[in-house]
């Protein structure tokens, strides 16, 4: 249920808020920030401003004014000396981007942060472990601040191995774990293998964030199964903050905080927006991050944005499945438009399969999927390829190529995975 006033806004009022807020941002960077002053020029009065006839912003845009003006760029609204804070994208999108906060601003990602625990009814009474290494990738160091202010006992676990840090967690008896989703799989892997029940311990809250997976239902159910814990799927990005969150009521969806948060979805090829329901990408404005705002920006997120009241009591526009692809991993194979998420799906609900990566071969305008699968155990069932090639087959009406490799060569990643690759031969 709702934990703040702004939670509990109506359609109307909530978009009253966004009205208010975003003219008074416009107001100000227009003057103050040189980088939003050139492309808002032909902004005249920012309380007439309609959101849609704003120009977007692209990652590239942000790419190529940090180049011209090294290190920050000159998307700053304040002089360089009110910046407290510096976060540098994980550069899996192209160049990294290296972000700045002023108090005031970090204090705002913090806020998010507190609507994301109190969805998942966190408290004080919790005690979050971290099993992440926190360096200049955002990553969970805003949850982490955020544990620390509501009272919650917090356990970092950087620069620690598997093993350790399972051992850490039983302990000193975390009830909720912030990490990836991968990471959450690898270390349920390492449970078993040391002859853990993590089903048995404390913990009764995941949240996962920094790639699609938390809403992907068979990983889900992967996950809850060996944790014995309840999954809570997030999303956010270094340069816009944390904009969404899992609510209790209605699980395997997104809500976007728009209390702080414009949400759009667009089509990406023609950039017009989309009706509600249909798949495109997912445009954001921040209303409270000014020391660096972003308007209209592009995230390259494909989603199903849904409004309405939902069960929980509030008002927040929904993305249904929560973020479903990327814009630029779209690929055509045998005339399907084929996600990594959904090819995912299909590989997560086989309990033989410990991880797996998948290559895109282009040698003409016909590629072909190849799916390295890596066994969950030494003994394989004969007929596990042509399952998983039937059930890609039955979901997505193309037949991939699947080879196995051998346990433990594949990669884990304690931060953003990466398991899609394109080979052109």
């Amino acid at each position: 249920m709702p934990t703040s006033d702004d939670e509990s806004l109506d359609r109307g009022r909530l978009n009253d808020l966004q009205r208010r807020k975003l003219a008074e941002l416009l107001r100000f960077v227009r003057v103050s920030n040189p980088f939003y002053r050139a492309k808002l020029v032909a902004v005249s009065n920012p309380d007439d401003a309609a959101l849609e006839f704003l120009p977007l912003t692209t990652r590239a845009e942000l790419e190529i004014d940090q180049v011209a003006h090294p290190p920050y760029g000159s998307n700053l609204t304040y002089p360089q000396n009110h910046y407290v804070r510096l976060h540098q994208t994980s550069g899996s999108g192209g160049a990294p981007l290296r972000w700045l906060d002023t108090p005031y601003s970090w204090a705002w990602f913090k806020k998010c942060w507190r609507i994301i625990y109190g969805a998942a009814g966190v408290s004080l009474s919790d005690r979050v472990f971290f099993p992440f290494s926190f360096g200049p990738f955002v990553g969970f160091w805003a949850a982490f601040e955020t544990a620390i202010d509501l009272g919650c006992f917090c356990l970092p676990a950087g620069g620690m191995s598997t093993k350790a840090r399972l051992e850490y967690m039983l302990v000193n008896e975390a009830t909720v774990v912030c990490c990836t989703p991968t990471y959450a799989l690898r270390m349920a892997e390492a449970a078993q293998e040391l002859k853990i029940d993590l089903a048995s311990s404390p913990v009764k809250a995941l949240f996962v964030a920094g790639e699609p997976g938390g809403c992907v239902e068979s990983f889900r159910k992967r996950l809850q199964s060996a944790w014995g814990a309840r999954v809570f799927d997030h999303s956010g990005m270094t340069e816009m903050g944390s904009c969404s969150f899992e609510c209790r009521e209605s699980p395997a969806g997104l809500h976007v905080i728009e209390s702080e948060f414009i949400p759009e979805v667009i089509d990406p090829e023609t950039t017009r927006p989309t009706p509600e329901g249909n798949l495109g990408e997912l445009v954001l404005t921040n209303l409270g991050r000014w020391g660096s705002p972003l308007i209209r920006y592009r995230t390259g997120d494909l989603v199903k944005l849904l409004r309405g009241r939902c069960a929980c009591g509030r008002w927040f526009a929904r993305l249904d499945g929560g973020i479903l692809g990327r814009v630029d991993e779209m690929t055509v194979i045998r005339g399907n438009n084929v996600y990594p998420s959904a090819i995912e799906n299909v590989i997560r609900a086989f309990p033989e399969v410990s991880e797996f990566r998948l290559i895109l071969h282009s040698p003409n305008d016909r590629p072909d999927l190849e799916i390295e699968v890596e066994p969950a155990a030494s003994t394989i069932d004969d007929r596990l390829s042509e399952r998983i090639i039937q059930a890609v087959k039955d979901r997505l009406q193309f037949r991939p190529k699947v080879s196995f490799v051998k346990q433990g060569s594949l990669p884990r990643f304690e931060m953003k995975s990466r398991r899609f690759l394109r080979r052109e031969t």
